[in-house]
């Protein structure tokens, strides 16, 4: 796929205001409409903009579109609609036709082509004596290319590979290097929560996911529990996680010394998203209480020797201790 292609998603907004003295008059000039299709290819969750073309379809659609590689056939994912000329990046590529039975059919003869590619693949892995491993092997739909993608752990020289490959198949033989994320998604399977893996059904990008992410949902940090079938941690840790981030704001931390209706306490335990934390009491150690987060006030912060000053009205911290003296002492 292009470049042009790949940026043609969802672009409403980028485009800067017009300044007010123009804008009364291009307000009344008609804006320019393009009619597109959106496109999903295989194993993809992104829909990219395609030129409709004079060719009309709808959504679960399989049509032939015109990439950067070749010919592909790829399944409509929205129907003939007329975007305007600000959400596209131009020029756009064609939908060449809405796919034939006999588009169908030789899709259908590719992805046998592709069992047999991937099988004499690895037999050649094998006798190169390679450290790679074969994930998939893809024919674009006119054949013109045999995509080969593989994961390792380091560089590998595969120039000798590919000529071999090339003298088998009879076409050109491009290999590519993926990483154990994109391997997963290309394989699919099952999460430990039963459902198809995210990253094969619905996502369009892989998110930055971090070990601080697990913490704060106050998931045990077994490296066997908070990491998906790739190995790396999953993905659904960042679904919640502005969530987890708002509510540990307004919930006191462990240590912090609070006022309560039953007396001054040390808190022992948080639940951020139920709003609610267990309070060693100071007259009643032995029997900690469970207060709602807004009926405690916050005295003191776990080892910090003076009470908590209250934000001010703007909302920005108190100053330093340091800094208001030397305010008060120099007028």
């Amino acid at each position: 796929m292009s470049d042009n292609t790949e940026k043609n998603i969802d672009k409403a907004g980028d485009a800067p205001a017009a300044a007010p003295e123009t804008a009364e008059k291009q307000s009344a000039v008609p804006e320019n409409q393009v009619e597109i299709i959106g496109i999903k290819f295989k194993q993809g969750c992104k829909v990219y903009y395609f030129a409709a073309n004079k060719n009309v379809a709808k959504v679960g659609d399989s049509v032939i579109v015109e990439t950067a590689r070749g010919l592909e056939l790829a399944a409509v994912a929205q129907a003939n609609r007329f975007v305007s000329e600000k959400e596209i990046v131009p020029p756009l590529r064609p939908v060449v036709r809405v796919a034939t039975p006999a588009d169908l059919k030789r899709a259908e003869e590719n992805r046998k082509k592709e069992s047999q590619a991937f099988d004499i693949c690895k037999k050649k892995i094998a006798e190169h004596k390679l450290d790679m491993n074969l994930v998939g092997a893809e024919y674009t739909f006119d054949n013109s290319k045999l995509l080969f993608y593989f994961t390792s752990d380091g560089r590998v020289d595969f120039r000798d590979l590919v000529k071999d490959l090339a003298s088998v198949f009879c076409t050109r033989i491009e290999l590519r290097q993926i990483g154990i994320r994109d391997e997963a998604k290309l394989c699919g399977g099952l999460g430990v929560c039963g459902r198809v893996f995210c990253c094969s059904t619905f996502l369009s990008d892989f998110a930055q996911v971090s070990i601080k992410m697990a913490k704060e949902q106050n998931f045990s940090l077994n490296s066997a529990k908070i990491s998906g079938a790739c190995g790396r941690l999953m993905c659904c840790l960042r679904y919640e996680h502005e969530t987890y981030e708002e509510a540990i704001r307004r919930t006191p931390p462990m240590g912090a010394t609070v006022k309560t209706s039953a007396g001054n306490g040390v808190v022992v335990e948080t639940s951020p998203l139920a709003g609610l934390i267990k309070v060693r009491l100071e007259d009643k150690p032995e029997s900690p209480r469970v207060f709602a987060c807004e009926d405690v006030t916050v005295l003191f912060l776990k080892n910090q020797k003076k009470p908590q000053q209250a934000a001010p009205a703007d909302g920005k911290g108190p100053k330093d201790t340091a800094e208001s003296d030397k305010e008060e002492n120099n007028p």
